[in-house]
């Protein structure tokens, strides 16, 4: 079954209810739960101080985005690990899946992206047209 579980979370309303079943899933299943939210590249072209107070900014927000989510999978029989990471949120979405050969990814079905997703297409069907394992998408 869906021993170990990735669940993408960017705080949107949608990764909250991802994060609920995952935490269903691991409790019916017995199995793990990794936490990954991923935010894009900040340009080193900012300088400081102001690349230091943009990248605490969002390790802020991704501490916040990471609490909540743990706190909406609730108490599983496995371990629930997280990572804030930077890079393009599909592609380390597939990476950190490939990486603990998760059984299973779960996602919202739309996040808090910004207004080139509706050009470039979303996170969550990216990561569907690309992953080597079942994902779920949840609204």
């Amino acid at each position: 079954m869906f021993d170990n579980i990735l669940l993408a979370a960017d705080g949107s309303d949608h990764a909250r209810e991802a994060a609920k079943v995952a935490g269903d899933l691991a409790r019916l299943s017995g199995g793990t739960v990794r936490v990954v939210t991923a935010f894009e590249k900040l340009s080193r072209h900012l300088g400081e101080p102001n690349l230091s107070q943009a990248i605490a900014e969002r390790m802020e927000k991704a501490d916040k985005i990471l609490s909540e989510a743990i706190e909406r999978v609730g108490e599983i029989p496995g371990n629930c690990e997280t990572e804030a990471l930077e890079g393009d949120p599909a592609e380390t979405i597939l990476r950190v899946a490939e990486a603990y050969d998760v059984d299973l990814i779960i996602m919202g079905t739309r996040g808090m992206g910004d207004m080139r997703s509706l050009i470039l297409g979303s996170q969550s069907h990216k990561v569907v047209s690309a992953a080597s394992c079942p994902v779920m998408l949840v609204r």
